[in-house]
């Protein structure tokens, strides 16, 4: 099955998560209609490979020629129109930019993979809990009610100006009728008459005035609570949702309606303004004693504009967070000279400021940094914001071609760093803006979340690990001196990061009994981790018990292996992989002689290696582990056929494949057998000779296993050897000659 018929078949409250990422940088109609062939390309390697990426846009692109075609015969009026569109759309976006289109597609297919694996966890963890706070969901929907209320409000208070003024025109009127009577005129019965009707309509006049400022203020009052209390609220755990999103964790949505709450309250406040400008204009015409609105029109409008100044400040929000297109699994993480990305909004989406807000990017501005390092953004650091770029018509503006540049220092304190300073170092990325609307001269300002500055590619494993910590470990936007004292962490709440790393890189995240492992593997004993708080030197400084490694290298080894060499076995859930040797040999003892599983090596970095289980003439039960198999070695061999293939040498006998059954009982052909990168029998014999006359030959791993071991002896892996040859030397040679040759 595609991973797009999964998708399709996800429950509704993920297929949501899968509809915030598709917009039109990639429309969704694509990936439905060429779902197979998306999935058949390699969009990754083509994110760093110019010359794959412009060839693969160019593919993309006769695919929907292709499908252009098809529905044209169906006369799909509709899908003709919207494919005409799209197809105008990727080649005018893309056409300069072939690696773009690549990344994006990339990052589609690997969120995919994420919410899949998410979706086939059977428990959330406390972090994505406490995310998913049923009191947050019901704050958010009091804060929608709440604020079309106060919009509702606004808008009858429009209609109560225009009644006043009418009003005050009908008074206006009446008065200057009688003022221009002659003085005989007016002591006539009904001009007194008319006069009193004059006093009593002044009255309603001051009645009305009152009444209206009244409900202007009530209109202000509900704005400045709601922008207190639980709109401030909202936006902070926005900001708190989209720090796990970056480490991992579930998307954090709801940015479209804090803006629609955003836009409303100051569409409010500006026609509140403008009441109160309607009231100003009101007083130049009539005023009288104990007018109200020379008294309090000063106090209302004076408030209406700091909570304009607010609300502006509190829009300008870093949407997405910086990023090097080329490692989009690790934001916050980049390399000087490296282009990266950053996408920054205005919540507040009024037409009128489309294209008028320019916004200019530093780095390091007004703070103090834990090193004497120092930066400088080269390329295109000040854009205009706009509404056309964003698929939601939303007001905004990405930076797409900036770049850290180190200035050189003389303090020549660079060389003298250790190898943990650089990765522990915080730098902040700023951006300021100013906006000039309707007579208002706000000034904004907003950051990045905290930033790691690498040089070298090899930093960029313990800048990840500090940028997890941070963003797990506090909500705090900008304490740039975090790693001066850092705070200790749940260690239930890192499992469950950890797991969302591997769900997020590789497509998969971990069972509770991998999480038991790894969590055994940091304390050092088997604990209850509920309340265990772990320390940043445990998991990122200190080495492992009798290693030259520490737990975060080596698990993100065990990421790399997976990403690049075994990634389709562990998606399928056949790699154990986070089980000790004692685990493993209790779980493989009471299994039928040739069970096996696949466990990640704990001595050796990036390894995998995989034990099965025997038993001996005497009914004794015996195990045998592999020497693990590293990246190298597996960029030789797939592993599937070294599952396939692996042959032992026991003393005497004839090599055989001791492997039949992968944990706990299912056929090893069954499992792994869509992996194989062909078939045994489709080698060549000798007698069919091969390309320019040679014999076709293929690599077999065999291990000797002598009879006082239950290891493989320095296994001699990947014997050039082809299977044929192998079948005629079985044929007519004696298992000791075979042995001696081997």
């Amino acid at each position: 099955m595609s991973q797009w018929s999964q998708v399709q078949q996800l429950e509704m409250k993920f297929l949501e998560q899968v509809d915030q990422f598709y917009d039109d940088n990639f429309p969704m109609e694509i990936r439905h209609l060429l779902a197979q062939w998306i999935e058949s390309q390699d969009w990754e390697a083509a994110s760093n490979n110019e010359a794959m990426a412009t060839i693969l846009l160019q593919n993309l692109l006769i695919q929907v020629d292709e499908q252009l075609d098809r529905v044209s015969q169906e006369k799909n009026l509709l899908l003709i129109h919207n494919l005409k569109r799209i197809r105008k759309l990727l080649q005018g976006k893309y056409h300069g930019n072939p690696m773009h289109v690549a990344v994006i597609i990339s990052n589609c297919l690997r969120e995919e993979r994420r919410i899949l694996a998410a979706a086939s966890m059977p428990v959330q963890g406390p972090l994505e809990k406490s995310l998913q706070n049923s009191v947050v969901s019901e704050r958010q929907r009091n804060v929608e009610h709440k604020v079309s209320a106060i919009k509702n409000s606004a808008q009858m208070t429009d209609q109560d100006v225009k009644y006043l003024e009418d009003l005050q025109e009908e008074f206006d009127f009446r008065y200057k009728t009688i003022q221009s009577l002659e003085q005989n005129d007016k002591n006539s019965v009904l001009i007194k008459q008319e006069m009193l009707a004059l006093q009593a309509m002044l009255n309603t006049l001051d009645y009305k005035r009152k009444e209206v400022l009244s409900k202007i203020g009530r209109v202000i009052h509900e704005i400045d609570m709601l922008m207190s209390n639980m709109l401030t609220e909202e936006l902070l755990d926005w900001k708190r949702r989209q720090q796990i999103a970056c480490i991992g964790g579930p998307l954090h949505g709801g940015l479209d309606q804090l803006q629609n709450c955003f836009t409303l309250l100051a569409e409010s406040l500006f026609q509140v303004r403008r009441q109160l400008e309607k009231l100003d204009e009101l007083l130049t015409r009539l005023t009288y004693d104990g007018d109200p609105i020379p008294v309090q029109r000063p106090q209302l409008l004076e408030k209406v504009n700091f909570l304009l100044y607010n609300l502006f400040r509190n829009s300008f929000v870093v949407e997405r967070q910086p990023c090097m297109p080329t490692h989009p699994q690790r934001p916050m993480v980049l390399k000087t000279l490296i282009q990266f990305t950053v996408k920054l909004r205005l919540l507040i989406k009024l037409p009128e400021l489309n294209y008028q807000i320019r916004v200019k990017a530093t780095i390091d501005k007004n703070v103090s940094t834990v090193s004497n390092r120092r930066f400088v953004l080269c390329g295109t650091h000040v854009k205009a914001m706009n509404m056309d770029e964003s698929a939601n018509g939303s007001l905004s503006v990405e930076f797409r071609h900036l770049q850290p540049k180190e200035m050189k220092s003389s303090a020549g304190s660079k060389g003298n760093e250790g190898p943990h300073m650089v990765t522990e170092e915080l730098h902040s990325i700023s951006f300021e803006t100013q906006v000039c609307l309707y007579g208002l001269t706000i000034n904004l300002e907003t950051s990045s979340l905290p930033v790691v500055m690498i040089s070298n590619v090899s930093q960029l494993p313990n800048a990840w690990a500090s940028i997890i910590w941070y963003n797990l470990s506090t909500n705090d936007p900008q304490n740039l001196s975090f790693f001066n004292n850092p705070p200790a962490a749940p260690l239930s709440q890192l499992l469950e990061v950890l797991s969302w790393q591997f769900s997020s890189y590789v497509g998969r995240g971990l069972s509770s009994e991998q999480l038991n492992m790894l969590a055994e593997k940091l304390t050092g004993q088997q604990i209850s981790y509920n309340d265990y708080q772990l320390s940043w030197a445990k998991f990122c400084k200190e080495h492992l018990p009798g290693k030259s490694f520490t737990f975060w290298v080596w698990l993100e080894a065990i990421l790399d292996l997976i990403k690049k060499h075994i990634l389709p076995l562990w998606i399928d859930g056949y790699i154990m992989g986070f089980v000790s040797k004692e685990k493993e040999r209790l779980l493989l003892k009471d299994k039928t002689p040739g069970t096996f599983l696949l466990r990640f090596s704990e001595s050796n970095l990036g390894g995998i290696t995989f034990t099965w289980v025997d038993q001996l003439e005497n009914g004794d039960v015996t195990f045998h582990s592999v020497e693990p198999y590293n990246k190298g070695r597996l960029s030789a061999l797939p592993f599937a056929d070294i599952l396939r293939d692996y042959k032992v040498i026991m003393a005497d006998n004839v090599p055989e494949n001791p492997l039949k059954y992968l944990y706990p009982d299912i056929p090893k052909d069954k499992a792994f057998g869509k992996h194989y990168s062909c078939q045994p029998n489709e080698v060549s014999k000798p007698s069919d000779g091969g390309g320019k006359g040679y014999v076709p030959s293929v690599f077999i791993p065999v291990s000797k296993i002598l009879n006082d071991s239950t290891e493989p002896h320095s296994p001699s892996d990947l014997l050039p050897m082809s299977p044929s040859v192998y079948a005629v030397l079985r044929e007519h040679l004696s298992p000791t000659v075979i042995e001696s040759a081997v």
